[in-house]
């Protein structure tokens, strides 16, 4: 995914950060403990279409 597109997204439900997981192929709102894929490198900003962090995730934020 492209860094400059990273920079100008934000959470669709806080406006917060979103941090990339390569490995997971998604942007991560630790804030709301929400996860958004990215499919064929395009973010699927829907609330609807994120999937809640585990608890171990929310711990482990880095």
């Amino acid at each position: 995914m492209d860094k400059k597109l990273l920079a100008m997204l934000a959470c669709p439900v806080c406006k917060g950060e979103l941090k990339l997981n390569e490995a997971r192929t998604e942007l991560t709102c630790y804030h709301d403990a929400m996860a958004f894929p990215v499919r064929e490198g395009i973010p699927v900003m829907l609330a609807s279409e994120a999937r809640t962090l585990s608890t171990d995730e929310r711990l482990d934020k880095h």
